[in-house]
C-alpha cells in the first residue's frame, strides 16, 4: 500500500497530515534512502514514525452477499454504503474490489490488499466473473451467438471477448465474463435488444458465494478461497 496511506490509517492522521510528516522527516524506512508519499510498502519493509515502530495492518479478506440498493463507494446522499454492513473494526481499511451496480445482488469481495485485489481487477488477469441475468424478453439464438462471439458496445472502439452463456430457461441466463467493463452485462444485453430486470454475481474466479450467506451478511475468506486467487 502506499505509505501516506499506512501512515494515515495506522497514525490517525488524516492524508494531508500524513504527507507533510513523510516531507518533514518524521517518517524513516529501514532499508530505503528516497521516502515518498506514494512509496509502495511491502510487508517486509520496518516503518517507523519519529522512531516509533509501526505495525503493518494485518491482510483480510471478505465475501458479502450483497443488497439491492447498497453502494458500493463509500460516500451517497441517498443510499447507504455496502461498508455499513460490517462491524465497524472489520471495515477499517477495507475495499471494495470488482463493483456491482446499485439494482445488483450477489457476491462481493473487499479486502485492505491492494495486491490481491489487483490480480482479479487487472485486465491482464481476465479473472471470470459469473452471473445470474433475468432478462425482460426471452433470449434469442441469435443474441446467444452474439454474446458469445464478442458485442461491441456503444461509445466503444473494441468488442468484448467472447462470454460463455448457459440458458437456464428463455427469460434467465448463466452469463461469464472475463472483463471488468462499466455496466458490462447490463449494456451487452442492451446491445442484442434485450434489457436485464435483475443480475446476481454468483462466482469471482474461483470464489463461489456461500449458500449459507443470507443477503447482508459478510464472512473472512478461507485459506483456500484467498490463494486460489493468483
Amino acid at each position: 500500500m502506499r505509505l501516506d496511506y499506512l501512515i494515515a490509517h495506522t497514525i490517525g492522521l488524516s492524508r494531508k497530515q500524513a504527507k507533510k510528516a513523510i516531507v518533514d522527516g518524521q517518517i524513516t524506512i529501514e532499508g530505503m534512502s528516497k521516502i515518498k508519499s506514494n512509496t509502495q510498502i511491502q510487508a517486509e519493509h520496518s516503518v517507523y514514525f519519529n522512531g516509533l515502530k509501526i505495525s503493518m495492518p494485518h491482510p483480510r479478506y471478505y465475501m458479502l452477499h450483497k443488497p439491492a440498493e447498497y453502494i458500493c463507494s463509500t460516500q451517497d446522499p441517498h443510499h447507504e454504503s455496502v461498508l455499513t454492513l460490517f462491524d465497524y473494526d472489520d471495515s477499517l481499511d477495507l475495499h471494495i474490489v470488482g463493483r456491482l451496480d446499485l439494482d445488483s445482488t450477489g457476491l462481493l469481495l473487499l479486502t485492505n490488499d491492494g495486491q490481491w485485489s489487483h490480480k482479479i481487477t487487472s485486465p491482464k488477469k481476465q479473472c471470470c466473473k459469473i452471473y445470474q441475468v433475468h432478462l425482460a424478453d426471452p433470449i434469442t439464438s441469435q443474441a446467444i451467438l452474439q454474446l458469445q462471439t464478442g458485442i461491441q458496445l456503444k461509445g466503444e472502439t473494441k468488442a468484448t471477448l467472447p462470454a460463455t452463456v448457459e440458458v437456464i430457461d428463455p427469460y434467465t441466463l448463466q452469463i461469464s465474463i472475463t472483463e471488468g467493463r462499466y455496466h458490462q452485462v447490463k449494456r451487452m444485453l442492451v446491445a442484442v435488444d434485450n434489457h436485464v430486470q435483475s443480475l446476481h454475481r454468483v462466482q469471482i474466479g474461483k470464489i463461489k458465494l456461500d449458500s449459507e450467506l443470507s443477503i447482508g451478511q459478510y464472512r473472512p475468506l478461507t485459506e483456500e478461497e484467498i490463494n486460489s486467487i493468483r
